[in-house]
């Protein structure tokens, strides 16, 4: 039996590879070895399964960093640390899924897009409050917070068009000097 997850699964492959636009209801059907008709009984639409595969990779994404985040005993450059390092694992371990969110979610219709604003701002927020916080105990001097937050996340994002699981850097050393080098721009060295 065919389920709702295999369906978004194999979308989000197809997403990542075709792009949302050229993928047509019929690819993911064949994919998933389903007649066209009989997955609509499973999705409503094209757009239905974007709005899924978005929510459920900010999901994903919060909880991995989640923890980290609210974890008082680290200073707020461990924590930034860390939530890097989880952030750069959940992109490289969920590719196609991380591949959806960072570049189909512009594809999304108006009212749907509204829906999911909230979610990605709830994700964002969190990057912000740990910097926010090194700010107010003095680990970091500078002072453009949103800013920050969208440079950092831009530059970790892009990591799904170039990492090789066997390239010459593993992910922990790839987020190590990543993080050195927000971390230094952040205490202004």
């Amino acid at each position: 039996m065919m389920t709702k997850d295999q369906i978004l699964d194999a979308a989000a492959q197809i997403f990542r590879i075709k792009g949302y636009h050229a993928t047509s209801m019929q690819d993911i059907a064949g994919a998933v070895n389903l007649q066209k008709g009989s997955l609509y009984h499973h999705v409503s639409s094209k757009q239905e399964i974007l709005l899924e595969l978005l929510d459920h990779a900010l999901e994903l994404l919060t909880a991995e960093i989640l923890l980290v985040a609210e974890n008082e005993e680290l200073s707020p450059s461990e924590k930034l640390r860390q939530m890097m390092l989880s952030y750069l694992k959940a992109l490289t371990d969920h590719i196609d899924l991380a591949s959806v969110l960072l570049i189909e979610h512009r594809s999304l219709d108006t009212d749907l897009h509204a829906r999911h604003v909230p979610n990605r701002d709830r994700f964002e927020a969190l990057w912000r409050e740990v910097i926010a916080g090194g700010m107010d105990s003095g680990d970091f001097t500078i002072a453009r917070t949103a800013l920050i937050v969208r440079n950092l996340l831009g530059a970790m994002n892009w990591i799904i068009t170039w990492y090789k699981p066997n390239g010459e850097l593993s992910i922990e050393e790839i987020s190590d000097q990543t993080a050195t080098l927000f971390l230094n721009g952040l205490r202004g060295i």
